[in-house]
């Protein structure tokens, strides 16, 4: 299916094939592209790129597609790594995580840091974190492949 070209995000580079590898979502996927491409947002003069997940309905394109500015969704890799990495030795606390120190990490970006925490927020996040945990657990073939490939992308391009 491809990608339209019409609408006010501008494909550049594509993956029109993305049903096809959606994770367990594979072959029964909404998500049937990604692109990088001129941002829906830019203004006259400024020109933002963005990455761009295209859902269809079966009948028309989604409002629930989702287009990110990159450093957001490197933001979001960043993100998965380190919650990857925490969930290792996670199994050391009673509940996946140490209630007296919840931050994971603070990942230095821009001058500033990124932290990255358990949200001691949610009400149920002892619940939740558990489920969050198995199911990382569960997909953890899926996102070691996609790791180990950006891994080896990022290796040749010299990162």
């Amino acid at each position: 299916m491809k990608i339209p070209t019409t609408l006010k995000h501008k494909p550049v580079i594509v993956s029109e094939n993305y049903a096809n590898i959606d994770g367990r979502y594979t072959n029964n996927s909404d998500a049937k592209g990604l692109s990088l491409g001129l941002a829906q947002w830019n203004d006259r003069g400024k020109v933002d790129i963005s990455a761009k997940v295209w859902r269809y309905t079966g009948e028309k394109w989604s409002r629930q597609s989702e287009e990110l500015p990159l450093h957001r969704v490197l933001d979001l890799a960043i993100l998965v790594c380190r919650a990857k990495q925490h969930f290792l030795d996670a199994y050391r606390y009673e509940n996946f995580y140490d209630p007296e120190n919840p931050e994971i990490d603070r990942v230095g970006l821009q001058g500033d840091a990124m932290t990255v925490a358990v949200c001691t927020d949610n009400e149920k996040i002892n619940e939740d974190i558990r489920l969050f945990n198995q199911a990382l657990s569960d997909d953890d073939e899926l996102i070691g492949e996609r790791l180990r490939t950006l891994s080896a992308i990022l290796k040749e391009m010299g990162y």
